[in-house]
């Protein structure tokens, strides 16, 4: 959601603001250094934002001293992300950490990211994802850090709420499904509620301004007792109304949610759909012998794969789509070689492509167009006097 975290750091005017990252959840894998850095190159590369690692902040015995609680103390933006909700609370309840995160929502002195598994520990209780799912513990909630509570709010935050990876089974609700939840649900004091934010959706609650924005591709539900009121992406609601949804259910109409001031990202269901849709304009392009439109067919699928790959936590698919991306140049290829074909405007055209790809530091989508032209004998050559090309 690279325009969402664009807009939130914009908020903050000519001063960058001391942002921190905060690797507690994560902090359990051997990769964790590797994480932090993919995720801080994220952060500069896409939103122009310099993040630091609040250091020293992984372990118990870390979690009150040194010169990660102090660097976190005097943030302006926090981010936290995927992980294990329950290791990271482990690490932060009854902490300073968790102390200094709820002064920040109190007082209003840093804005807090907080994604995935760390979304998890905002609320009251928080669920132990990995224990139900990956363990097959009984469903359980466990005590989360409770900071949503300045705000008014007895709730526990279920992220990745429409899930639909299980294909044959129910993992919606963070991997949960209907039945687990409705154990859950049972659970929960009789004034608290659920909430679930949709995957590739964001919940912007500004305390100062009292107001909730929903943004990005799916929804807010507030669920209480098996009733669900689904807030949709691109409305808002006050803090008030979401508290008496949060507590009373049905006292709120959905229909008094207004627009929010920023329209949404609108985000396809998936990054195999887009593969689709680029295929699709290519065979139409095709069709009608048009190898300029194919050629752009191809590079926007370049585009959109890159722009997919630094809009995710992970590079997941993006090797395939760029696969199909150069089974498409394959084909352009081998179109231009017929008859009526022309080979010569076709390569033309990608060579030009291959060298904005270049200049732009994309070496490997350049690369792509090279290897897809040999599969059509088609050589290319970089010389001191530039980019040649025979058959």
């Amino acid at each position: 959601m690279v325009t969402l975290h664009r807009e939130l750091v914009a908020r903050f005017g000519d001063e960058p603001p001391a942002a921190v990252l905060l690797e507690t959840p994560y902090g359990f894998q051997e990769n964790v250094a590797d994480i932090s850095a993919r995720a801080r190159s994220y952060f500069a590369r896409s939103v122009g934002l310099t993040v630091e690692v609040a250091t020293g902040l992984r372990g118990v015995q870390d979690a009150g001293s040194g010169a990660g609680l102090a660097a976190l103390r005097a943030a302006d933006w926090v981010f936290s992300g995927p992980g294990s909700p329950t290791y990271a609370l482990a690490h932060w309840r009854g902490s300073p950490v968790a102390d200094t995160l709820r002064d920040h929502v109190r007082l209003g002195r840093a804005m807090l990211v907080f994604a995935s598994a760390a979304a998890c520990t905002l609320g009251s209780r928080a669920l132990p994802v990995y224990e139900i799912y990956k363990a097959g513990s009984p469903p359980h909630w466990i005590a989360g850090l409770d900071l949503l509570a300045p705000l008014g709010l007895d709730v526990a935050v279920i992220p990745h709420y429409d899930n639909a990876e299980g294909g044959t089974h129910d993992t919606r609700y963070s991997y949960l499904g209907e039945r687990r939840l409705r154990v859950l649900e049972a659970e929960l004091p009789e004034d608290a509620a659920v909430l679930g934010v949709d995957e590739h959706t964001a919940v912007v609650i500004d305390r100062d301004a009292g107001t909730v924005d929903v943004r990005g591709r799916g929804g807010l539900t507030i669920r209480k007792q098996g009733h669900s009121t689904v807030i949709p992406a691109g409305r808002r609601v006050s803090l008030t109304e979401l508290r008496d949804l949060a507590k009373d259910g049905e006292s709120v109409r959905l229909h008094r949610a207004e627009p929010a001031p920023t329209a949404p990202s609108p985000l396809p269901s998936s990054l195999p759909d887009l593969v689709r849709a680029a295929e699709e304009r290519f065979d139409a392009a095709a069709a009608r012998h048009d190898a300029p439109a194919m050629v752009e067919a191809v590079l926007a699928l370049d585009r959109t794969i890159a722009e997919w790959a630094d809009d995710t936590e992970e590079d997941e698919g993006a090797d395939w789509a760029r696969t199909v991306n150069h089974s498409l140049i394959v084909r352009l290829g081998k179109a231009a070689e017929r008859p009526g074909g022309d080979l010569d405007e076709a390569v033309r055209l990608l060579l030009a492509a291959r060298a904005e790809l270049r200049d732009s530091g994309r070496f490997a989508a350049a690369d792509l167009i090279r290897a897809a032209l040999a599969a059509v004998n088609v050589t290319v050559e970089d010389t001191p006097d530039g980019t040649r090309w025979h058959r």
